[in-house]
């Protein structure tokens, strides 16, 4: 089950939230931000005890880390740091990609029933909504995934439409 709204991630009673995270995983702007002010200081402790991969870096580029979901209504937060859009030619499409398949590997490893997601990258990360949309739906879309629900929440009408169009075009039945 899939769906396409434009709704606040922060208020969904789903297993887990996708965060569009920086390397850091320490709080931003956008969803990120957002995220953080409402699950609260908890979620910025526990952020702080995942472990550093190199100096600043807690959450490579196209990888995932899980996290409670504190104050909010999910159970659980799935960080994922998106690319930042570079025009296409510095592998970005594939870390897009990355980041859908960690996010499942981790909700499936935590036998996870339903997720949300936000438009990674499309914020400030600057990544061109038509083409993140595609690779969002290619990757959710895949039949063995088909036992997650999931709500991808597209603020804004650019992004909403995107998103419903990627759908259409990959014949990706929405609920």
């Amino acid at each position: 089950m899939i769906r396409i709204l434009d709704c606040n991630i922060t208020e969904l009673r789903v297993d887990a939230i996708v965060n569009a995270a920086n390397e850091t995983l320490l709080g931003g702007g956008g969803v990120d931000g957002a995220i953080h002010h409402a699950a609260g200081p908890g979620l910025l402790a526990a952020c702080r005890a995942l472990p550093l991969v190199r100096p600043g870096v807690r959450c490579p580029t196209g990888e995932a880390r899980l996290t409670g979901g504190f104050a909010l209504p999910a159970r659980f937060i799935i960080h994922t740091v998106g690319p930042v859009w570079e025009g296409g030619e510095d592998g970005e499409p594939a870390l897009l990609a990355a980041c859908y398949r960690n996010v499942l590997a981790i909700a499936t490893a935590q036998s996870l029933d339903s997720l949300a997601f936000p438009a990674i990258s499309c914020g400030v990360f600057g990544y061109p909504p038509e083409k993140a949309a595609m690779i969002a739906l290619g990757e959710i879309g895949k039949p063995a995934h088909a036992r997650f629900k999931v709500t991808f929440c597209c603020r804004g009408e650019r992004i909403l439409r995107s998103y419903r169009d990627a759908a259409a075009r990959l014949g990706v039945v929405l609920s």
